[in-house]
Formats: structure tokens, C-alpha cells, sequence
């Protein structure tokens, strides 16, 4: 039996496609399918490993644990991870091919094409529903004509459309009609209902609004849905990140579990400072959502040296171009202020590229990251990258094997996580885990220096363990005299459950499977 389809567009990028289709997922695998997510192609600097080794999208591998599945390359056939000067690495099926511009990728489409259909292709042979999303808003009419994501996925797949606009960003009536007014007869035939999404106050007073759009475009409104505060699910790239607000009271507003970005006045608020370097090319920032979700966290995203005061710890996350976001670090003060707080004892962590910037030297000589065979690092840790061709993509276990810092206290404990790198790491310096992936020889990741207050690893997802959240926490409060620990934050899983709970009373379900043909 081949798999029933139902297709999320929207009126624009970050209307909110990602986390309704998990929502979608939830509800139908909570309603007894075998349910599975697909995007075509997607551009996101936040992605994911997937079992076997392969790099996919970070908001297909969320909405397949929201399916309570395991994320397959299948899912996200196509991959384009931004770089410098408008240009993407083109990761297809899960492996990098490429670095092209947008010209070149578009003159790739036909081929492209054959991979998107083989993946949609394999999924409804083994699913019975596939919740298909598309990318940015179906109407770029300067686009349309190289489309691989959108209306020719729903043509090809034959399946309804729900087009969702974002009430919260204004405008969401012109949004919806003015993308319906410019999509082609065939294409506007497909759209079988429209979605509100993010919606704050009173729903009586849009009632009129709703009554217009069915009236003006012939399409049934099926949802108003909520804005859900605080949800802790992944972001699909660092857009959310200019959605936030900055707070001056330290209370840690979030957006889909990111904190928002703003300094820090003094306070006595016995709350961790957790300050996180907004790089330019930042990639899987979800790293600290959880972290950023604890009661005795206060986590901010940075981009000026200024924001750096007061902090209990600074964090350089992962890049997509490590070379040029560590010169906008030099070229904003801010490698300048992070060194210097470095030296004056207050502890920084480097994840990924973030470790490669902590180091010594950075050597290109193929020309992989940059036109710059090398360049010198922070000099806060003893090691040297060089990057090469080949990307390490890699779920891992590793045991933790040191007793100083971060995670000293829990030395000879193996905590889990993932790789999604280009280059190797040596090092003078003691290493921090020791990697045991399956079919591998054991290996030893990371350095710590300075006491254990500078530390740096390749491993992501670190901190959706609660040991490696504790064991931080603990330390850096023990350090300011404060008898801190992790909360209770709620499991990832149980986040879906309340996305699910929130749009499955504000969606009309029976429309909905009366257009994939599933009755009531």
C-alpha cells in the first residue's frame, strides 16, 4: 500500500511549518499510524546524524522522534548548509557533494529532482502517512520555475495542501491571499485549507478576519492555532534567534527553548550567567536548549563584547565557516574580551568549530573552509585543526576522561552524542573523552586547560544527557559559592505531547482526514 500524503506550505519562511508538521506527527502516530516527515530540500545550518551515519536537516530528525521513529536520510534527501560569499554545501542523500552557488545549485534541479522522488518514493512504501513540508512560500515567482519543494511536490505526491501564515509577524490576512492570488489555477487547486498560526488574545475578535478569507479565496479556514510560550523543540536555523528579545530583568524568555539575546545587568539572581556567542554562521545551536531550560540557568545569545559581563561561562558553538566567524570574533573585540576573561579565570567551552577557534592554529592548505591555508586560533588551548574534504558524520558514546572542569565530576562516565565536522584536532593537552563509537577503535576527543576552565570537544548534543547539564551546573555554582543543581526539565518526548495537545484542540482533524481520505 503506498502512503497517503498531506503537504504544510507557508505564506513565508518561519511561519511556523516545522514545528506544526511535528505537531501533525505526533497527533497521527497518538492516532494509531505509522506516520513519517519529509522535506524535499532544506536549508538549515542546524542538522542532525541520523543511526547510520548520515546528515540530515535538525527539523526532519524532530519531527521523526515526534513520530516516534528513527530519522532517516529518506527524510531529507537534499541538505544545503549556507556558507560565505552566497554560497551552500550541497549534502545529498546524507553525504556533502559540493560547495555551489545558487546558479549552479538550480541548474542541478532536473537530477536533484530524481533524488527527491526516489526518497518520497521509499517512505510511502514503508509508512502509512508521510507529512510532507515545504520551504519558504510556495509563490517566489522568481523561484517557481526551478521548484523541487513545493507545489511540485504536492503534484507529484497528489496531496492536499494546508498553507499556514504567521499572525504574530502581521499581515496574515495579505498573506494568505496575496500568496494564493499569485499561485497558478492548478497550484491554487491544491490548497485544501488555511491555517493561523501563532495566534495571541481573544479569537472572537478575528472572527470577522476568518470570515473574509473564506469569503475572498473559497478556502475553509481549519485552524487558529496558539502560540505555544517556552516549547522546548529545535529550531530549524538561527532566524528564530532574531525573533528574540532582548530582557533587562534577566527573566529567561524563550521562543521554542532558545533564550533570548541581551546582556545582563548586575543582579543578585543566583541564576547562572550562560552567555552563548552568536557567530554569523552559527550551526545547531539546539545544543543548549535544554541547558537554557534549567531553573538555575540564565542563557543568552551575544554578539557585541559589552554582553559579556557578569558571565559564570561563555560558549563558542559550532560554525559552518569557522575561519571567517572567527574573524568577525577578532574583528568585533569580542576574541579580545573572550580571551581576556579566559585569563582572568571565568570559564569558556568551545563545541565543534568553536573548539577549532579555541586552538592555536587552523590549517586549510586544500582549501576546504577558506582561501586562507592558515590562521591563527585563540591560543587558549593547546591543539591544531586541519581541515580536509571528508566530513565526519557520527553518533558516538564517549567516556569521560578527565577529573578537572566542566565534566570532572563525572569522570569514567559515558555520555552520548554526535559529530558533524570538517577536519582533525590534535592535541599537547589532556584530552576530555575517550570515544567509543561502534566499529571504530576507541579515540580521544577534546582538551581542557587552565585548571579544567577552558575546555573544548567536537561533540554536540552533550547536554540533552542530564548528567553532563548537572555535572556543569554544579560546577560553575560551586565556583560562586551557590548550592546549584539541574531541574526537572521535562523530557523531549513529552514536549511533543503538549505541541500535539495544543494544535489537535485548535485544528479541525476531521477536515483533515477526509482530505487524506482516512475518514474520521
Amino acid at each position: 500500500m503506498v502512503a497517503r500524503v498531506l503537504m504544510v506550505q507557508g505564506t513565508a519562511s518561519s511561519v511556523g511549518k516545522s514545528v506544526l508538521v511535528a505537531a501533525l506527527c505526533r497527533i497521527f502516530r497518538q492516532d494509531g499510524y505509522r506516520v513519517a516527515p519529509f522535506k524535499a530540500q532544506n536549508m538549515s545550518l542546524n542538522s542532525a546524524v541520523t543511526a547510520d551515519g548520515y546528515e540530515i536537516g535538525r527539523a526532519q530528525a524532530v519531527q521523526a522522534a515526534a513520530a516516534q521513529i528513527e530519522p532517516s536520510v529518506d527524510m531529507n534527501p537534499i541538505l544545503l548548509k549556507p556558507e560565505a560569499d552566497a554560497r551552500s554545501q550541497l549534502v545529498v542523500l546524507g553525504r556533502p557533494v559540493t560547495s555551489l552557488s545558487a546558479r549552479d545549485y538550480y541548474a542541478r534541479r532536473a537530477a536533484l529532482w530524481e533524488v527527491v522522488v526516489g526518497a518520497l518514493d521509499r517512505l510511502r512504501a514503508a509508512y502509512d502517512l508521510v507529512v510532507v513540508e515545504g520551504a519558504g512560500s510556495p509563490a517566489e515567482v522568481n523561484l517557481k520555475g526551478a521548484d523541487i519543494v513545493n507545489m511540485r511536490v504536492a503534484r507529484y505526491s497528489g496531496a492536499p495542501v494546508l498553507l499556514v501564515a504567521d499572525i504574530d509577524r502581521g499581515g496574515v490576512f495579505a498573506a494568505l491571499v496575496g500568496t494564493l492570488a499569485l499561485l497558478e489555477p492548478d497550484e491554487r487547486a491544491l490548497v485544501a485549507g488555511l491555517v493561523i498560526n501563532k495566534f495571541r488574545g481573544d479569537r472572537r475578535l478575528l472572527d470577522p478576519g476568518l470570515e473574509f478569507l473564506v469569503r475572498h479565496t473559497g478556502k475553509p479556514v481549519l485552524g487558529v492555532v496558539p502560540y505555544v510560550a517556552n516549547l522546548r523543540i529545535a529550531d530549524e536555523d538561527s532566524v528564530a534567534l532574531d525573533q528574540r528579545r532582548p530582557t533587562g530583568d534577566r527573566e529567561p524568555v524563550t521562543r521554542h527553548g532558545v533564550a533570548t539575546v541581551g546582556a545582563a545587568p548586575p543582579s543578585p539572581d543566583p541564576r547562572l550567567e550562560i552567555a552563548v556567542v552568536r557567530l554569523p554562521r552559527i550551526a545547531n545551536f539546539d545544543d543548549f536548549d535544554l541547558l537554557a531550560a534549567e531553573p538555575a540557568v540564565h542563557l543568552r545569545y551575544v554578539e557585541r563584547p559589552e554582553e559579556l559581563e557578569a558571565t559564570d561561562l561563555v560558549i563558542l558553538p559550532g560554525s559552518k565557516t569557522t575561519v571567517a566567524d572567527l574573524g568577525f570574533l577578532r574583528a568585533t573585540g569580542l576574541a579580545e574580551r573572550i580571551v581576556g576573561l579566559a585569563r582572568s579565570g571565568t570559564p569558556v567551552l568551545g563545541v565543534c568549530a568553536g573548539y577549532q577557534m579555541l586552538g592555536l592554529s587552523l590549517w586549510d592548505p586544500r582549501g576546504v573552509e577558506s582561501s586562507t591555508p592558515e590562521t591563527s586560533g585563540l591560543g587558549l588551548l593547546p591543539v591544531h585543526t586541519t581541515f580536509h574534504p571528508e566530513k565526519r558524520t557520527r553518533r558516538v558514546r564517549a567516556r569521560v576522561v578527565t577529573r578537572e572542569g566542566f565534566f570532572g565530576g563525572l569522570f569514567d562516565t559515558t555520555v552520548e552524542g554526535y559529530e558533524i565536522h570538517m577536519g582533525s584536532t590534535t592535541t599537547d593537552g589532556p584530552p576530555l573523552f575517550r570515544v567509543e563509537s561502534d566499529g571504530e577503535e576507541e579515540r580521544l576527543d577534546g582538551c581542557v586547560a587552565l585548571g579544567g576552565t577552558i575546555a573544548g570537544t567536537y561533540l554536540h548534543g552533550l547536554f540533552e544527557g542530564s548528567a553532563p547539564r548537572r555535572a556543569l551546573i554544579e560546577w560553575l555554582g560551586a565556583r560562586r559559592g551557590l548550592p546549584l543543581t539541574a531541574g526537572a526539565v521535562g523530557s523531549p518526548d513529552a514536549e511533543y505531547d503538549l505541541l500535539a495537545d495544543a494544535v489537535r484542540a485548535n485544528l479541525d482533524l476531521g477536515a483533515i482526514r477526509r482530505l487524506i481520505g482516512s475518514g474520521e
